[in-house]
């Protein structure tokens, strides 16, 4: 993975700001801070890699109501998005400074020129799925703590490569998965993990059919000015531009992401591995079978049907069809459907159950931004590591590997590889695009 050299960086962020290589000054203390200022000292310093429609709705937003957070820096290959991210950050700001303007937010094209900067201490990474493992490793090798959008990864191999980076590194990670601190969620999973439903027996995920695609030219033409299109592909196969491969619609394109059993699958397979206490591990089987139908150049599936066995003897099915997900025990069952719905359950009583002290508390926050920050701060893991956000979406890969192979596959969790099939074995990983590599 290429680093900036020094001139380099400093050719770049000049080119970025327009005004040579000038470090945003942090604002007053009393800037920020509901009921009482934090100090800049005491402020964790971002940096924000890919600021579209959920980088900024989510994750700048909810980054900027925090009194012990700052944004310095914003990064997108979209001069647009990235320009209208600095203006949010700055116009944040000085509003709550009390002064008309405040120019403290730096933007850029290239997300090494913020790995550069030695005074940014974690990154908020809100790209497609393909750039979201490289500037993790970088970051981590930087020496800076990472939140990552999920799905996390695009590949197995991805996702193995990036545990272990940060957990060589020591770095702090939260995969951005905010199913884990809404209270339905956690409730239903501690439900299930105290024995509430009995032993567990089986788990049914429901997730979206079809494709949502926003309306977009797919004529092939020269990207817009603003736009830097090869950087935007980055480790992902050369194809031409049209507006309608990238932002939104690229969630349908396999070269960047994995259609809605990854996009949708981060969510609630999630909760499945965590009420089942397999979110370190993974199934020991998948089978199913799936449709690919291929529409100009989106290619992910739109229907789906897996079944999966995990060693404890849990069987789940994933099948497309809309947002849900139930546990399913020898005494009852509990789950809901639609996303972040009230819980149901049979019987009915298991809904007023009470955990009582010395059972099982699972670990959440009230959100993943406010979770992040306190792991930066006490360096204690977040709810949802690198490790958890891995195997939770290695799940939906090996899913769309056994819909294409078309037969059962035996997983070995542990070893991360198939023990049945070698041609599997081989979609375990993507050839990068050079200069890109893990």
């Amino acid at each position: 993975m290429p680093a900036l050299t020094r001139r380099e960086m400093l050719k770049r962020t000049a080119a970025a700001t327009g005004a040579g290589f000038a470090l945003p000054t942090l604002i007053p203390a009393s800037a920020i801070g509901a009921n009482g200022a934090v100090a800049p000292s005491n402020r964790i310093t971002l940096g924000f890699i890919g600021v579209g429609d959920h980088g900024v709705s989510r994750n700048l937003n909810g980054f900027l109501g925090q009194p012990d957070a700052q944004a310095v820096a914003v990064c997108d290959v979209d001069r647009s998005r990235r320009e209208a991210a600095k203006r949010l950050v700055e116009e944040k700001y000085a509003a709550a400074a009390g002064r008309g303007s405040f120019k403290g937010c730096a933007s850029y094209n290239d997300f090494r020129v913020i790995l550069a900067r030695k005074e940014i201490d974690a990154v908020v990474i809100s790209t497609p799925d393909h750039w979201h493992v490289i500037p993790a490793i970088m970051a981590a090798r930087s020496g800076k703590d990472v939140i990552c959008e999920k799905p996390l990864t695009l590949t197995v191999a991805e996702g193995r490569a990036l545990s272990d980076a940060m957990k060589r590194h020591r770095r702090i990670f939260q995969t951005a998965s905010e199913n884990r601190s809404l209270p339905v969620y956690h409730r239903m999973c501690e439900l299930v993990r105290n024995g509430r439903i009995g032993k567990l027996r089986s788990i049914h995920v429901t997730l979206p059919e079809g494709r949502w695609v926003r309306p977009a030219s797919r004529e092939v033409k020269p990207p817009p000015e603003g736009f830097d299109y090869e950087m935007w592909l980055g480790p992902a196969p050369e194809a031409p531009y049209s507006e309608a491969r990238c932002h939104w619609n690229f969630r349908w394109i396999e070269d960047y992401s994995g259609g809605f059993l990854t996009d949708w699958g981060a969510h609630l397979l999630d909760i499945a591995q965590w009420g089942n206490d397999t979110e370190r591990t993974g199934p020991v089987t998948v089978e199913g079978r799936g449709e690919f139908p291929r529409d100009g150049i989106y290619d992910s599936a739109t229907k789906f049907d897996l079944t999966y066995t995990y060693p404890n003897g849990v069987v789940m099915t994933v099948a497309s069809k809309e947002p849900g997900i139930r546990f399913v025990g020898e005494e009852g069952w509990i789950g809901n459907t639609g996303w972040n719905s009230p819980l149901q359950a049979e019987p009915k009583s298991i809904l007023n159950s009470e955990i009582k002290p010395g059972e099982t508390r699972l670990y959440t926050a009230r959100d993943k931004h406010r979770n992040f920050l306190d792991g930066v701060k006490t360096r204690k893991e977040c709810y949802a590591p690198a490790e958890v956000g891995h195997r939770t979406i290695s799940i939906a890969h090996l899913g769309n590997i056994a819909m294409k192979r078309g037969k059962k596959l035996n997983w070995d969790p542990k070893r991360e590889r198939f023990t049945n099939d070698a041609e599997a074995n081989r979609m375990l990983s993507r050839p990068m695009r050079s200069p890109w590599k893990l």
